[in-house]
């Protein structure tokens, strides 16, 4: 019987696509989870912390809905729930083994990714040098034949394939790990990896070196397997990239060797004095109430799949920082795409101008607000302002800014980031996507902006690749690159006699 804790987590990995504004996948229906009966104490702490929906119609499941390229959403992940069916027997059997993951698309017995093989035959390019524009003199084919070694369609035929066997040979063993990842996705094995750790104890520090010290030192179960850790890192990989940009025991420094800027470690320190405020002494008693501080505004733009990941993946946010509060803040006109659940949306009102999806009790320091328009429309009105580089930042994950499809959604955007003087961290695919963004912010915002963080390689990106349905060659791995500007600051001089 499928669990909401494998539905939420599992099935976020199995669909998610960031990459482009439409789904890969066809035609898929909503599946719901028929999960186990809990406990008495295990539904009474689960109200504790069901969030409210501000000005929704009716009620909403939003504790953990997850982002599917198709548009499914996901009951609540309960931490534990998993473990705990799995103890009563009330997993479901799986239906592939772990050593029978490989299948070619065509031929799979997961009817979903044979339809995914059918998408890949329609839309995919061969890409032998035949087929290139001056060069072949043959005109563009779809793929249709599929590499009996990684068991996807690549090239139009067998001889193309043969003939550019050497050049496919550079990303075969990828794709080939791509290919027995996704049927892993849908064996239905109980997945230990998606049981997340809860509060950080305060006496241990976490390491921040790479994901091994990272999970180690949070409490996550042991993670044994190169297959699990892909697995796991493809949803952790959004919360944890922001967090190590942000937290003081970052693993980027200012130092000869490090990425960020003199202007990055004014921005960052502001940020990181907030998210580490000393202890107040405050109590739960009249006489122990203290001032807090304003929450950390996290403002994603342009969400998509980030926007719908199963909440307990966020709150690993609130666990770094404990002593401080959160408002993640998803903007874009897809940040509710593919939430079935929580349709229709909220309507515009006096009290809701933007008609805002508001999650108010996703963990007692974390609030999540959802907003289905463009981030230059809200800004006019002044709906967030003032700005404060103290409580603000910016988030873009694989923004596109650069590519020509979507960089015109970013002209009227860009600047007004820059006028907030918040730092804005940006996440690409690949080098060749991130370098795209950089190039393109200096060609249209030149001497507006500081580059906070240089360019480079995320060390808590995506260990698992992901395919491009639409280009079988195009493989990347989510927030594989990150870096950081703001708008400049000008500071007045004094001009001697």
């Amino acid at each position: 019987m499928a669990l909401p804790a494998e539905l939420a987590a599992r099935s976020a990995i199995l669909r998610i696509c960031t990459r482009c504004r439409t789904s890969p996948l066809l035609g898929s229906q909503s599946i719901r989870a028929n999960g186990f009966l809990p406990s008495r104490q295990q539904q009474q702490q689960r109200s504790l912390h069901q969030p409210r929906i501000a000005n929704s119609p009716r009620s909403v499941k939003t504790s953990v809905p997850r982002r599917l390229s198709s548009g499914v959403a996901q009951p609540s992940f309960s931490p534990g729930g998993v473990a705990a069916a799995n103890r009563a027997g009330t997993a479901k059997k799986p239906v592939l083994q772990p050593d029978d993951l490989f299948h070619s698309f065509t031929n799979s017995p997961i009817p979903e990714i044979r339809r995914r093989a059918a998408y890949i035959r329609q839309h995919g390019s061969c890409p032998h040098p035949d087929h290139q524009p001056g060069t072949g003199g043959q005109p563009p084919a779809h793929v249709d034949f599929e590499c009996p070694d990684c068991g996807i369609p690549v090239y139009c035929s067998k001889e193309h394939w043969a003939d550019d066997y050497e050049a496919h040979l550079e990303i075969c063993d990828t794709l080939r790990q791509i290919n027995e990842d996704d049927h892993d996705l849908r064996t239905g094995r109980y997945f230990p990896e998606f049981e997340y750790a809860g509060p950080q104890m305060e006496e241990a520090l976490v390491n921040m070196t790479n994901w091994d010290t990272f999970l180690y030192t949070r409490n996550f179960q042991a993670i044994n397997h190169d297959r699990s850790m892909r697995q796991a890192t493809r949803l952790l990989t959004f919360p944890v990239t922001v967090a190590s940009v942000l937290h003081e025991l970052s693993p980027y420094s200012y130092k000869s060797d490090g990425r960020i800027t003199i202007e990055g470690l004014k921005s960052f320190s502001a940020l990181r004095y907030t998210l580490h405020p000393p202890k107040s002494g405050g109590g739960t008693d009249i006489k122990g109430l203290r001032p807090e501080a304003p929450p950390v505004r996290l403002f994603i733009l342009g969400a998509r799949a980030e926007s719908s990941l199963p909440r307990d993946v966020w709150i690993q946010l609130a666990h770094l920082f404990p002593l401080s509060r959160f408002h993640l803040i998803f903007i874009g006109p897809e940040s509710m795409a593919n939430r079935d659940d929580e349709f229709p949306l909220p309507p515009r009102t006096p009290s809701n101008r933007f008609g805002a999806v508001v999650e108010d009790r996703v963990w007692p320091s974390m609030k999540i607000s959802t907003i289905v328009d463009y981030y230059h429309n809200i800004h006019k009105t002044g709906e967030f302002y003032p700005y404060d580089p103290y409580f603000d930042c910016f988030v873009l994950f694989h923004p596109g800014l650069g590519h020509p499809s979507s960089s015109h959604e970013w002209e009227e955007t860009i600047p007004m980031l820059l006028e907030t003087k918040a730092p804005v961290i940006v996440t690409g695919y690949t080098q060749a996507d991130m370098d795209r963004d950089v190039e393109w912010v200096n060609r249209t915002s030149a001497g507006e902006f500081d580059i906070l963080m240089e360019p480079g390689e995320n060390t808590f990106r995506s260990l698992r690749w992901d395919l491009n349905d639409l280009d079988p060659q195009d493989i990347s791995a989510g927030n594989w690159g990150v870096w950081a500007f703001r708008g400049k600051r000008y500071e007045t001089t004094r001009k001697s006699p």
